[in-house]
C-alpha cells in the first residue's frame, strides 16, 4: 500500500521527485564523498526507490554530475542577481566579495562537493556540457565592473576577471575549508562571528587595495568601513 502511494506521488509530481532526489544526493555526496555515498540512502531520504532514482537521474555517476551541475547553477543564478552593473565599481567588488564569503558559509555542501571533485581531478565535471556556459556571463559581468573602475579612475589596473574571481573565491575557500586546523594552530575560533566579520573586512581591504592602490576605500556615499592599513603601508 505504501509502495503504491509512493508510485502515485511520483507519477503526479515527477519534477518534485527529481528535485527531492537531487537534494538528498547533494547531502549524501557532501557528507560521504562519491566513493562513500550510497544510492540506497539517497533513495530513502528522497522518499523514492532505486527504480525512480535511475529513471529520473541515472546511475550513481550521472546523479553525482547532476548534483555538481545543480550546485554551480545555484551559485551562478544568485551571482547574477547581485546587480553589480549598477553599483560604483568599488562597491560592486565589495558586494561580490561579501556574497561569495556568505554563500560559502551558508552552503558548506558546495565546498564539500568542490573538494570531492578536485580530488577526482574534475573527472566528472569534464563530462558536463553546462558548467562552462554558466560561467561566461558572470565573467563578463566582472570584466565590465573592472573596466568601469579603470575608466572612472577608481581602479589603477585592468585585471583579468577570471584571476580576480579566483582570488576572491580562494580567500574565502581556503579559510573556511581549513578553519578546523587553522583554529588549532593559531589558538582561536576562526568560525566565531567576530572572527568571520574580521575576515570579511580583511578580504575587502586586501582586494580593493590591490585594485585601487589605496589602503582604504569608500563604498557608496558617506560609508567608510574600518579597514586596516594595506601591506604597502606596513612593509
Amino acid at each position: 500500500m505504501a509502495k503504491a502511494k509512493r508510485i502515485l506521488k511520483w507519477q503526479r509530481d515527477p519534477e518534485g521527485m527529481r528535485l527531492r532526489i537531487l537534494e538528498a544526493a547533494k547531502q549524501e555526496f557532501a557528507t560521504h564523498g562519491l566513493a562513500g555515498a550510497r544510492v540506497d540512502r539517497i533513495a530513502v531520504k528522497a522518499g523514492a526507490n532505486k527504480r525512480m532514482l535511475y529513471y529520473h537521474v541515472g546511475k550513481k555517476d550521472d546523479l553525482y554530475l547532476a548534483v555538481l551541475e545543480g550546485a554551480y547553477e545555484q551559485i551562478r543564478v544568485e551571482e547574477r542577481g547581485l546587480d553589480l552593473e549598477h553599483l560604483d565599481p568599488p562597491e560592486a567588488i565589495e558586494r561580490l566579495i561579501s556574497f561569495t564569503w556568505n554563500y560559502f558559509i551558508r552552503n558548506p555542501e558546495f565546498l564539500a562537493l568542490l573538494n570531492t571533485e578536485n580530488l577526482a581531478r574534475a573527472r566528472h565535471l569534464k563530462r558536463s556540457t553546462k558548467v562552462k556556459s554558466m560561467h561566461s556571463p558572470f565573467v563578463e559581468m566582472i570584466r565590465t565592473v573592472v573596466r568601469r573602475g579603470v575608466e572612472s579612475g577608481d581602479f589603477l589596473v585592468s585585471v583579468d576577471p577570471v584571476q580576480l574571481y579566483i582570488s576572491i573565491a580562494a580567500l574565502s575557500f581556503f579559510y573556511l575549508s581549513n578553519s578546523a586546523t587553522l583554529s588549532v594552530i593559531f589558538g582561536r575560533d576562526l568560525l566565531a562571528k567576530e572572527a568571520r566579520d574580521e575576515r570579511l573586512e580583511h578580504m575587502v581591504a586586501l582586494v580593493l587595495a590591490a585594485l585601487t592602490g589605496k589602503s582604504t576605500a569608500i563604498f557608496g556615499r558617506n560609508k567608510a568601513p574600518k579597514l586596516r592599513a594595506s601591506a604597502h603601508h606596513t612593509a
